[in-house]
């Protein structure tokens, strides 16, 4: 896997850290994100409703960004998982207590969900880790997240296309910046993600916007 992409070492203490950084990190944006979609849209402010953050943040552009983020700008792939998986776990707990004692409601069927897509996180992390190094499947794992990112991004079909909302298309061309790469690999990446994301539409009966 060193060939693919280079460990580097940092010390214990610093792991330690960014663990409880991003642990907190994801207790404060699960909470926000909960408490902004009980706000009644007239009262928040006028930035937010024209932004339309409370849709947003209940969608899974976003989240799958952040974890992508903190995956791939970490140091080693063992630590991506770890730390995607402690952000997963502050933010869905924050989230979920919030809905329960605060709004009063607990909604099940959606708690399942991220509780299995947490449990999952750190194998998903730690092969996006390998989205940054070189060769084939650094290339390959690139493409599946530029096809979960269009999936995300974008309403289409046979003769349409659509962008979904402004936020996400902003995500969408960061994540292209992110994963840059040389011009030959880069278009390659982005062809083969769109293919991916054809076809997962065409095929899962689950959508995912």
């Amino acid at each position: 896997m060193d060939k693919i992409r280079q460990r580097v070492q940092i010390p214990k203490g610093t792991t330690a850290i960014f663990s409880f950084l991003f642990l907190t990190l994801g207790i404060l944006m699960g909470a926000m994100s909960k408490c902004l979609d009980t706000v009644a849209v007239n009262e928040l402010p006028r930035f937010l409703r024209t932004l339309d953050i409370s849709n947003f943040l209940g969608r899974f552009a976003v989240w799958v960004f952040i974890a992508v983020a903190i995956s791939i700008y970490t140091k080693s792939p063992v630590r991506a998982a770890i730390y995607v998986f402690l952000f997963f776990v502050g933010m869905v707990s924050s989230y979920y207590l919030y809905s329960k004692y605060v709004a009063g409601f607990f909604p099940k069927s959606y708690a399942l969900v991220w509780f299995a897509l947490t449990l999952i996180s750190p194998l998903l992390s730690f092969a996006v880790w390998f989205a940054k190094g070189q060769g084939p499947v650094a290339v390959a794992v690139g493409a599946v997240i530029v096809g979960a990112m269009f999936q995300f991004t974008f309403a289409y079909g046979l003769f349409y296309i659509d962008v979904i909302d402004i936020l996400e298309l902003i995500l969408f061309i960061l994540i292209l910046f992110m994963l840059r790469r040389n011009k030959k690999e880069t278009l390659i990446m982005i062809v083969a993600g769109i293919f991916l994301a054809i076809v997962f539409n065409a095929v899962s009966p689950i959508q995912f916007h």
